[in-house]
């Protein structure tokens, strides 16, 4: 996979995960009032940075060949294509009396944040066509 297609593909992933985390972050705050709501994230960087990780790991470590799919595989990388992201729901706080634990302030800063995130995401997506662009000229 060349340079450009995996850049391409890691940014459209991460609009995918954007967009998820804002439905999610505006779900949280339509039930910011709702009796033993509790809020939900959503978990993606972490997975995807332990996925590439393994790539570059995999490249310069010992292989070990198997011959049955029940060997113990040990430095196999793993495909960052594979990652979905996580939704979690957080049951472990309580932030109101009522049980719910969303903080309606924070999740609407969330919403700003994300629309940026988005906004700049799809930015570097225009700047890597563009590259392309400009190189076949």
């Amino acid at each position: 996979m060349n340079s450009f297609t995996r850049s391409i593909d890691l940014l459209q992933r991460e609009m995918d995960v954007t967009s998820l985390r804002y439905q999610v972050t505006a779900n949280n705050l339509a039930n910011s009032e709702v009796p033993n709501f509790k809020r939900s994230t959503v978990n993606f960087e972490s997975e995807l940075k332990r996925a590439l990780d393994s790539e570059k790991n995999a490249k310069n470590s010992f292989q070990l060949n198997t011959t049955d799919s029940r060997h113990i595989q040990i430095n196999q990388p793993y495909d960052y294509r594979d990652v979905e992201p996580r939704r979690v729901v957080d049951y472990t706080t309580t932030a109101k009396a009522n049980g719910n634990n969303v903080d309606a302030e924070a999740e609407a800063n969330n919403i700003l944040q994300l629309q940026m995130q988005y906004r700049l995401l799809t930015q570097l997506t225009n700047f890597e066509f563009n590259q392309v662009s400009i190189a076949m000229k």
